[in-house]
């Protein structure tokens, strides 16, 4: 898991027909808001004319993301490659006529990138899969239909790991059934047996290494040594155009920031359009965001979860070796009269070697408060950051400590 703790940040790609209508992907006939034969229409729209995985990939890394994941199925059981497992398929079925994976793994793995690939269990188009729509069952028990189903399912996971061999499996939808319908330990014992170092997320009904919380910061670190968020850019996983409800720049580093002071990754989505090309709102998010993570590397990747926030209030996050605390500074308004912002830190035992703004070097100023010589207190540290050393996004003070850091409270 060790590349996983340390990457930080992913990208998420939902990426199918549901793009051609910019409608819900799956859900849109799932929850009848038009039928199954029209949602379907749509394999004729989606052409990838444009599509080209080598400047995603560069996107991708300029965001500063470490891997990615990419919907090789999504629940409607349109297939992004060509399955041999039936004939609904990109390949067989829409203009696009080819595999669309294949060389989008090929490109993360040029950029140095971990390819990761979404999977859905369920499958609410084939013909021998139990659920249909909110309403409507194809049936209730019929072990011979759940049987061919399996096979499908079983040959479908089993192309994706032989064909690919992708770093990470992001499973879907197992909420449906449980582990042992499933056949989740089988799954997983197949996907090791394959590649003895691929990384499961948690949707494969308890056989999973990690946890995937959906468009929703925990409040408090997770139990889970493992753990990532995935949220979407706007209001939706695939292209929807009339979803202009995009999240502020300022507001995604701040939620990344938040989420990697506890330990965790951020799996931020995309959803490029019918002929492959992403919207330019979210490549002016991905380039932003990069810019950031680029100035602030060393806060960011391969560091643990930081201080308790009852001694520094906001995100932070500790060198692997534990000798260096980084600070998440949110940047103040402008028009403050001040000229530095103030950040209080407790409960430090440690002396402080140094102290510096990441990106930048400025020095901020430092005083100690409520420390007697007569006591054993940690006292407060008062940091104050010079306004022209403060980031147009957040800034990040790094704080060298003289050993492991050691915490009194």
């Amino acid at each position: 898991m060790q590349w996983f703790k340390d990457a930080k940040l992913g990208i998420f790609i939902h990426w199918g027909i549901y793009a051609v209508n910019g409608i819900d992907e799956s859900w849109s006939f799932y929850n009848e808001y038009l039928t199954h034969e029209d949602y379907m229409k749509q394999l004729q729209g989606f052409t990838a004319e444009n599509y080209d995985p080598e400047a995603w990939a560069k996107l991708i890394k300029e965001s500063g993301a470490r891997y990615a994941v990419m919907t090789s199925k999504h629940h409607d059981g349109v297939a992004l490659w060509d399955t041999k497992q039936g004939d609904l398929s990109v390949v067989k079925k829409t203009p696009a006529g080819r595999d669309l994976v294949g060389p989008f793994c090929k490109a993360l793995r040029a950029e140095g990138i971990k390819a990761g690939l979404y999977y859905s269990l369920l499958d609410w188009s084939h013909p021998d899969y139990p659920n249909f729509t909110r309403t409507q069952k194809r049936y209730v028990e019929d072990s011979v239909r759940w049987a061919r189903f399996t096979e499908f399912n079983l040959g479908q996971i089993n192309e994706i790991a032989t064909k690919y061999n992708p770093d990470l499996f992001w499973f879907d939808g197992d909420w449906e059934q449980n582990a042992g319908q499933w056949h989740a330990a089988e799954i997983r014992e197949m996907l090791l047996k394959n590649n003895p170092d691929v990384i499961i997320n948690s949707r494969l009904a308890g056989y999973g290494d990690y946890a995937t919380p959906e468009q929703g910061i925990p409040v408090e670190k997770p139990s889970d040594e493992c753990w990532e968020l995935c949220m979407t850019m706007n209001d939706s996983w695939g292209y929807q155009p009339n979803d202009k409800n995009y999240k502020p720049v300022n507001l995604i580093i701040k939620i990344f920031a938040d989420v990697i002071g506890m330990g965790g990754n951020l799996l931020l989505d995309i959803g490029p359009k019918a002929d492959g090309t992403i919207p330019d709102e979210q490549v002016r998010i991905l380039q932003e965001l990069g810019a950031w993570t680029s100035k602030h590397s060393e806060a960011i990747y391969g560091t643990q979860a930081g201080i308790p926030k009852d001694c520094y209030y906001g995100p932070s996050t500790l060198s692997a070796d534990s000798t260096i605390l980084y600070l998440f500074v949110a940047t103040g308004p402008s028009n403050t009269p001040s000229r530095f912002s103030e950040i209080l830190l407790k409960g430090i035992t440690n002396n402080i070697n140094a102290m510096w703004a990441v990106g930048s070097g400025v020095k901020p100023e430092q005083k100690t408060w409520l420390k007697p010589w007569w006591s054993g207190n940690p006292g407060l540290i008062s940091i104050e950051i010079p306004l022209e050393a403060m980031d147009a996004q957040m800034t990040v003070v790094a704080v060298l400590l003289d050993g492991k850091i050691v915490l009194k409270f």
